[in-house]
């Protein structure tokens, strides 16, 4: 079967449409406000505002990758990393990554602070990307500090501190200082090391974060605001990509603050670490978590799925009950959404005790708290329901950590999907100012300083950055259109058409590489980052949601695995760090074989077919 679509055009967790859904959410967040501590906010819609506040860390993590693929690889160069050690160094964090990725996901799933489940991962990880910003663009200074001899030259030498001037602190100046006769590069041991550890702790920390910021992001979010969300997280990484790529492209020697801070790297990375620690404030001081040991212990905390709102259909006796119109709750009675069974004779409070009050509980408490909630007044009909195993038993991490490896055929397609996905696009990320400096300007990297096709090489660079800015800023644009689009023409054809957009638009760049074509196929590559950073994350949540990970004769099969939604929002992030591994063992040789950097477009182009293909086969509910 190519291809499982269930109910896509119908949103069957929306309250707007379903009016015991609205109710379930109305009690919930009665209430998980009678707690000793506020956790309403959970079961209600969210506005805009609240929205961004949560997205607010992806643009914050888009600045610090903006900065890393911007100034880490010239920065290893200069302190005598050759190009075969610089590859093998950016493979350390997809190796960690991949293994410790997911794990971080389980732990989240079973944290049982009370900060919460996510934030205490989120802030973890945080810290790591703050000490990466830190040493990345000062390890040259503190590898001197430890006894790094630095720049020696013939006649004399050129030893660098935390106070040298604006012409030293740039890239250009080092790197062709270092080239220039009689200067050769000694002595970085030091500097290697903690560079490279800096290195390391950003390119996990900025790849690993996202995973908690997305669940934490879902977690807070009813069903229906969930493709929202996703679509405004995405949005805002793609505005922290943008403006990251263009404050590494402005001349901060020039400016007061650039010759204080010490030159352009060093400036960079000051105002990157800044917007990322308040972007990270932002996003974790939004909502209260509800810890874990209150969520195991009481269902109505517990987040509404299928799977709740099945357990509510399912009957005690023979009887069911129809919700009738009731103003104090805006309720309105339909034929389609008003049966519920969780009532008999009257309505359970919260801790599961049935109250018999002609169909109103006035008083219901938990915890010592009183309601005062009115609730529908309800009518029976006899009616058979077949009963919902629901296990409410707390998962340990053991089984936790035995779904990362053992996973439904759905989440095993949906991974490949991913990893295919980001295969392609990270092809295009790691290497395409490279294509643009030799294929589109006929430049040479190796050759002399100064020389004209050295010159060539750099203009090419500099103008591939634009195109990777527009890249950043279509991803931006397309993530505002993606959830109509979802809405005219569904879930797969969006998914499969993003990716296949940006296949044919790289294949046209590969072929007739010219200046428009990196400006104007650049948005494809926006179009598909957009797609990542969306499609995977909405399907994992509608898997979760509706407990729907397996489709027989259009009927959900039920998963009798107990499955985390941090664990599996995890998975899919980690196949980032396979495809990073792989692409960074994998381009090199196929640049050799082919003689030409045209080559690493057609690689791209080819496995964003193979991830098209792919595509069709995921499961869409």
């Amino acid at each position: 079967m190519v291809g499982v679509a269930v109910d896509s055009n119908v949103d069957e967790l929306s309250s707007t449409n379903n009016v015991m859904i609205k109710y379930m959410l109305k009690q919930r967040e009665n209430h998980a406000r009678n707690q000793k501590r506020d956790y309403s906010h959970v079961f209600r819609r969210k506005t805009r505002f609240e929205m961004f506040r949560l997205s607010a860390i992806a643009m914050g993590i888009e600045f610090a990758y903006a900065a890393e693929t911007s100034f880490v690889s010239p920065i290893l160069l200069q302190i005598g990393i050759d190009h075969k050690h610089m590859t093998m160094a950016w493979g350390l964090s997809p190796l960690i990554g991949f293994f410790v990725s997911p794990l971080l996901g389980s732990v989240s799933d079973r944290c049982h602070l009370n900060f919460g489940r996510r934030r205490p991962i989120i802030t973890l990880l945080s810290l790591g990307i703050l000490i990466g910003l830190i040493l990345v663009p000062y390890g040259k200074d503190l590898g001197i500090l430890l006894g790094d001899k630095g720049y020696t030259t013939s006649n004399n030498s050129l030893h660098l501190n935390s106070n040298y001037s604006a012409y030293e602190g740039s890239v250009s100046a080092q790197m062709a200082s270092e080239n220039e006769e009689g200067v050769s590069t000694s002595n970085f041991k030091f500097a290697a090391i903690l560079t490279i550890l800096g290195m390391v702790l950003l390119d996990f920390d900025a790849d690993t974060c996202q995973t908690p910021a997305r669940t934490y992001l879902l977690d807070m979010c009813v069903p229906e605001d969930q493709p929202k969300a996703l679509t405004m997280f995405t949005l805002f990484a793609g505005v922290g990509g943008t403006i990251g790529y263009a404050i590494g492209a402005i001349d901060w020697e020039s400016t007061n603050i650039g010759s204080f801070l010490g030159g352009n790297i060093p400036t960079v990375f000051a105002l990157v670490t800044i917007i990322f620690f308040f972007c990270y404030l932002t996003t974790v001081t939004t909502f209260r978590e509800i810890p874990l040991k209150l969520i195991e212990n009481d269902d109505l905390l517990r987040p509404l799925s299928a799977k709740a709102i099945k357990k509510e259909l399912q009957k005690k006796n023979s009887n069911v009950y129809y919700i009738q119109e009731n103003s104090s709750m805006d309720l309105q009675a339909t034929d389609k959404y008003t049966a519920i069974d969780h009532y008999q004779g009257g309505c359970d409070s919260p801790n599961g005790h049935a109250t018999s009050n002609g169909g109103h509980s006035p008083h219901n408490t938990s915890n010592g708290h009183a309601n005062t909630t009115s609730t529908p007044k309800l009518t029976s009909k006899a009616i058979e329901i077949i009963e919902v195993d629901d296990d409410d038993k707390p998962v340990s991490l053991k089984k936790y950590l035995k779904s990362i490896f053992v996973m439904p055929k759905s989440m095993r397609i949906l991974a490949l999907t991913n990893l295919l996905c980001w295969m392609c696009h990270l092809t295009y990320c790691l290497y395409f100012t490279d294509f643009v400096g030799e294929a589109v300007f006929n430049g040479d990297p190796m050759a002399p300083p100064n020389s004209e096709k050295a010159e060539l090489y750099e203009e090419g660079v500099r103008f591939g950055c634009w195109g990777m800015s527009i890249y950043a800023l279509s991803c931006s644009v397309y993530s505002m259109t993606v959830e109509k689009l979802m809405k005219w023409f569904g879930t797969k054809w969006v998914y499969i058409s993003g990716i296949l957009f940006y296949g044919v638009g790289m294949l046209i760049l590969g072929l007739w590489p010219t200046k428009w074509g990196v400006l104007f196929f650049s948005t494809s590559a926006g179009i598909l980052y957009g797609t990542i950073f969306t499609m995977p994350y909405i399907l994992v949540a509608k898997y979760h949601a509706k407990n729907c990970f397996r489709v027989r004769d259009g009927e959900n099969v039920p998963l009798k695995q107990t499955r985390g939604l941090g664990t599996d929002v995890a998975i899919i992030s980690s196949m980032v760090f396979v495809g990073q591994l792989i692409v960074s063992v994998s381009v090199g040789p196929v640049v050799a074989w082919a003689q030409t950097t045209c080559a690493i477009l057609f690689l791209s182009t080819i496995l964003a077919f193979f991830a098209a293909i792919s595509a069709m086969f995921v499961l869409y509910v």
